[in-house]
Parts: structure tokens; sequence; C-alpha cells
């Protein structure tokens, strides 16, 4: 492809393109670090696109899920070139690899056209909170529900829950977060109804996945999370539309930082009732 006087190849992702990523990443004030990038090429494909003295021009990755269903991510390009298709080829060689397979993604708002023109439907507003957290009232303990720490023997049911409120099965994603994070569950009468995880992510540290039935749940989960973190810089990208949960996350200083759109191709299938995702693993994955 010819872009600004340039000729440009796009190559498979490769763990040793962690560089050149980093570079996409600082050039559209992304706050990837090193061990994020590397999760991300470690659990996904896709392209990276390099002129012809090896400078990152552009990404685009897909995380998939079973069979039949990838969430798109990475999806960067450098700002020089953002409106000269660069981002669209890409776009299409991962749409292409994913034939037949519904997709979701987060949206930028300087992503959003491109996707909408190759078909992608909105469906929420991800609203992303972050800040230098500090002490938070644990809300009103749910009638009958108790929280501990996540265990090993809590995987099967977290797999199950997991796969009901993201709509597919994504075993290798969670399994990498489950490595990754400390975390709690939520039950009843010995039965586990939610769960929170936590990892390094960026600056600091990010809830997510983060699976419950309501807010009063979500809450219930996140703030002892976020206790034990005071003064330390935290995220949570919720694509729940509860005013009540951001005006929680506020208030213990994740502050609601920016917006990104919700968008599908295909069937949509995360749940918008009931048990579903309040806190994404990243925007990337979900």
């Amino acid at each position: 492809m010819r872009v600004d006087n340039f000729d440009v190849q796009a190559r498979r992702i490769a763990p040793e393109d962690r560089a050149l990523l980093h570079e996409l990443t600082v050039g559209v004030f992304w706050p990837h670090r090193a061990h994020d990038l590397d999760m991300f090429i470690s659990l996904g494909e896709g392209y990276l696109a390099t002129d012809e003295i090896g400078r990152a021009l552009g990404s685009a990755m897909y995380f998939r899920a079973g069979d039949d269903f990838a969430m798109l991510g990475m999806m960067v390009t450098a700002p020089r070139l953002q409106t000269l298709g660069t981002g669209r080829w890409l776009l299409r060689r991962v749409m292409r690899d994913c034939e037949g397979c519904d997709l979701r993604l987060s949206a930028t708002r300087q992503g959003y056209r491109l996707y909408e023109s190759a078909g992608f439907t909105p469906l929420h507003t991800i609203r992303q909170h972050q800040g230098t957290v500090r002490g938070v009232a644990v809300p009103e303990p749910v009638p009958g529900m108790t929280i501990r720490t996540m265990t090993s023997v809590d995987v099967p049911v977290i797999r199950a829950l997991d796969r009901h409120a993201y709509g597919a099965e994504r075993r290798v994603t969670l399994d990498r977060m489950l490595d990754l994070s400390s975390g709690l569950v939520i039950e009843t009468d010995g039965e586990i109804r939610g769960f929170a995880m936590l990892r390094k992510f960026g600056r600091g540290m990010v809830i997510g996945p983060l699976v419950a039935e309501d807010d009063r749940m979500a809450m219930a989960l996140a703030a002892p999370l976020i206790q034990r973190h005071q003064g330390g810089f935290m995220r949570l990208d919720t694509p729940v539309q509860s005013e009540a949960f951001s005006e929680f996350l506020t208030d213990a200083g994740m502050v609601l930082h920016d917006t990104v759109t919700e968008m599908y191709h295909g069937t949509q299938r995360r749940p918008l009732k009931g048990m579903q995702i309040y806190g994404l693993a990243s925007h990337s994955l979900g």
C-alpha cells in the first residue's frame, strides 16, 4: 500500500514488535507499558504496518473467543496518517481473518466513523474511570451474601460466569487474567454469584474483569480492592449504563477520564441486564 509517499507493508505481529507497538501507543497517548503489550501479543493475532525504513504506522489485532467470536483491539494508527487509509486497510485484514465471527470492539472518537462504515453498530458508551484513589465507604452488605478471596477452586465457576457475561468462551484470555490478578468472589450459600480481579496495568492498577448482577454487588466487590490501594492510581472501564456505579467510582477518586463506544458486527452477544460485565479486562479485551 502507498501512504503519504511511503510504501507500506503489513506483517504479522510478533513478540519482537513490542517496541514498535509501544511507539504507536505513546503517539496516541495510551498508557500501555511493556508488560501490557507483551500480554496482548501473547493473547492475540494481528498486523503491524511499517514503512520501508521500519517505522510503525499502524496496528490491528483480534482476540478469539471460541470459533465464532473475536474482540478487535490494539487498533492504532500514527496520528499523522489517521485520515490516509492505513486504519481501514488494517481493519479489512483483521475482519477477513475473522470472517464468519461475531465481532466487538471499543471505538475511540477518532475511529468511530471508520468502524461504522465497516458495518459495526454502536451499542453503549464505555466510561473510563481513573485516578488516585482515596478511602471509600464500603456499601451496606448485600443481604445473604459474603465476599471472600478468590481461590483456584473457584476457577470453573468463574469461567462459567464470565462466559455468560462476556457472551463467548474466552478461556485463554480469562486464564491469563487469573494468572496475573488477585481477586474476590461474592457468594450466597456457597454459590458464587460474581467476581472481581485486580492487576497491574498502565499507570497503576486496573479492576477487571468485574462481573456482577447489579450495582450493589459490583460496588461491594470493587470497594475492598479500592481500599487496598488508597493513594495509588486505579482504573475501571465500565460498559454498564449506571449513574450510581459511576458516582461510586468518582467518590473513590476514580473520575470520568474518557469515553469510548462499544460496537458490534454480527450478533450482539453481551447481556444487558442481570449478570453482566461491570468492569472490562481492557478496551482491547472486553
